[in-house]
């Protein structure tokens, strides 16, 4: 393995080769590339000017919500990096010092990124929206010395006044930032509170161009935080060499997208992949990224998708799968896609939850490419397993093959390995390979007890699923969404499946109640496609389960409603729905902006259980 990824790393530019590909002497944690010193910056944006690529696009930004597009070069977007990281340094940042950047999707969200980069600072993005005391949380964590914040994020039917909740959040945190540098937005000016508020574009105008700052490769490049099961944030790290390094190679080996190509990822910068194939990912590897600030549906309509596809010669995308159910929804026959050429996109990814196969199905009729539903995580911030176009075949339900460097195992509760095609525990071999996060921020014990400590040796992954006969993944749940009906250990995304494969199903989930005679048993909560009938759809949901499933899954309760509560990331709050059907207290996850939903949604659920 480490023979792989020495050879990986030639992708990337080092000022000081590693002493150690690998140092494991300190078990259960594992650091890469020890000794070797470079600059992640530099890697994504100065060598591609310096090998006389200057010229090419790096970024296209696009919003509807704005009426807007900006094309950034690769040496634009170095000259205004720098020249924001000189404006940093003259704010008192430097080499390890934590930067919290609270903005929207914009180009200058990823020069702040990049800023801190290039000074070998610490950023951490927080999603744009979060509430206050969300942001509080993490502010007190990170102990930022500033924070960079816009002065507004936009929705299609309002303006978020970002800089009024960074406001109240830095009030509400123990810790207090030095300064605050804010970016007015044309759409929504904020009040600036001196001395700790800054403009940006004043501070920046002043600024000395800030040159690349050579880091260890085992120096932090970023925190970037995810809910914790106490209430208090993980904040997962991020080292620079590992990074750049699995980066690099993924962008070559899984997405298959040349220096030079356009590539889009449709997602935020304030989740992992925002970070890892929004920003890094695409500019390591010379490409050009777009940066979309819109909706898949609704700026203006679902034809929002082939519109950018089209218009800006997209080779590869990637999304979450509800954007692909929520335009199937919308426009179930694809009449939207007419007229728009779509012929340079050879492939699209979806991630962030399990693809039902109907909807690749569909999507892959509709756009005449392969539709690839491949799994990661936060934690690993890169696909542990893929079917890589023209290496293998999708397989339908499947999160395709094991990838370099993940030594996948299903376990029992035991922690043993379990036969092919038999239901357990995802769990990974220890080491994990680059890019994987070495511990959480100022909290070895909690990364041991959160990961490592279910089974010796090995990284918990929390989720459920089987490897088949032919060594493709199948990820069916969370491991807490394994429900024991009656003794039998069913999985509800097996059922999820079966569910969605009826016709006038858009989306649903399947969540486990409990029950006084056999423990638990599933429920099916459905949103119907539009104009599709209603009469009768339960009941043949129902007796696809018992058909395909078996009456094991005692699977009887079906519930129709208007649509599925999401996280901002477009998950379904499947643990919420969980609590509401069970009538356990259950509170707004700071994810969604779904409160108004997740009320109307009570009096359906909890009736049906009872």
């Amino acid at each position: 393995m480490e023979a792989f990824w020495e050879r990986a790393a030639r992708a990337v530019d080092w000022a000081e080769p590693w002493d150690r590909v690998l140092d494991c002497d300190r078990p259960p944690f594992a650091r890469w590339f020890v000794g070797g010193k470079l600059n992640t910056c530099h890697n994504a944006v100065d060598r591609h000017v310096d090998a006389g690529h200057g010229d090419r696009v790096a970024f296209i930004y696009d919003s509807p919500l704005a009426g807007e597009q900006r094309r950034i070069t690769y040496r634009e977007l170095r000259d205004q990096v720098a020249k924001l990281a000189g404006a940093l340094r003259s704010l008192g940042v430097r080499r390890g010092d934590r930067v919290v950047i609270y903005m929207p999707m914009i180009p200058e969200t990823a020069m702040a990124m990049l800023a801190c980069a290039r000074l070998g600072a610490v950023h951490s993005v927080v999603f744009g929206g979060f509430a206050p005391a969300q942001l509080a949380a993490r502010v007190d964590d990170a102990e930022p010395k500033v924070v960079i914040c816009a002065s507004a994020g936009l929705e299609p039917q309002r303006i978020v006044p970002y800089k009024e909740l960074v406001d109240q959040a830095l009030s509400m945190a123990r810790h207090r930032p030095a300064r605050c540098v804010v970016l007015q937005r044309k759409e929504h000016r904020a009040t600036l509170h001196a001395p700790r508020d800054v403009d940006w574009s004043e501070v920046v105008e002043d600024a000395e161009p800030a040159p690349c700052v050579m880091v260890d490769a085992t120096d932090p490049l970023y925190v970037l935080y995810t809910s914790g099961t106490t209430g208090h944030p993980k904040g997962i790290v991020r080292d620079n060499g590992g990074h750049a390094v699995m980066l690099a190679h993924t962008m070559d080996r899984i997405y298959r997208v040349q220096p030079g190509e356009v590539w889009w990822t449709a997602s935020d910068f304030g989740w992992v992949v925002g970070h890892s194939y929004i920003v890094y990912g695409p500019l390591l590897r010379g490409a050009t990224s777009i940066i979309y600030e819109g909706k898949p549906v609704g700026t203006p309509d679902a034809g929002a998708f082939f519109r950018v596809i089209a218009e800006h010669g997209v080779v590869s995308m990637f999304t979450a799968p509800t954007a692909y159910r929520g335009i199937r929804r919308a426009d179930p026959e694809g009449e939207l896609l007419a007229g728009k050429d779509l012929s340079r996109l050879r492939a699209v990814f979806l991630a962030g939850e399990r693809c039902d196969p109907d909807t690749l199905v569909w999507a892959r009729r509709l756009l005449g490419v392969p539709v690839i539903d491949h799994w990661w995580q936060t934690e690993t911030g890169a696909p542990i397993t893929a079917s890589p176009p023209g290496e293998v075949p999708v397989r339908e339900g499947s999160a395709g093959i094991v990838m370099p460097g993940f030594d996948l195992q299903v376990l029992d509760a035991q922690g043993a390995e379990v036969p092919r095609g038999t239901v357990g525990t995802l769990a990974i071999r220890l080491p994990l390979p680059p890019g994987c996060l070495p511990t959480l921020w100022n909290d070895d014990a909690r990364f041991v007890k959160s990961y490592l400590s279910d089974f010796a040796g090995y990284y918990t992954t929390s989720d459920a699923g089987y490897v088949d006969a032919d060594g493709y993944v199948f990820v069916m749940s969370r491991t807490d969404d394994i429900i024991n009906v009656a003794g039998h250990r069913l999985s509800t995304g097996e059922m999820e499946e079966v569910v969605a494969s009826h016709p006038a199903v858009a989306e649903s989930a399947v969540i486990g109640v409990r029950d006084e005679l056999k423990g638990e048993v599933p429920m099916g909560i459905l949103v119907l496609k539009q104009g599709a009938p209603t009469d009768g759809v339960a009941e043949e949901v129902i007796a696809r389960v018992r058909e395909r499933v078996g009456p094991v899954a005692s699977f009887k309760r079906v519930v129709v409603v208007p649509a599925l509560p999401k996280t901002r990331s477009g998950k379904t709050l499947r643990r919420t729905l969980r609590l509401m059907a069970n009538g356990d207290p259950w509170e707004v996850p700071a994810t969604t902006e779904d409160a108004g939903a997740l009320d109307a949604l009570a009096p359906l659920l909890i009736p049906e259980r009872r």
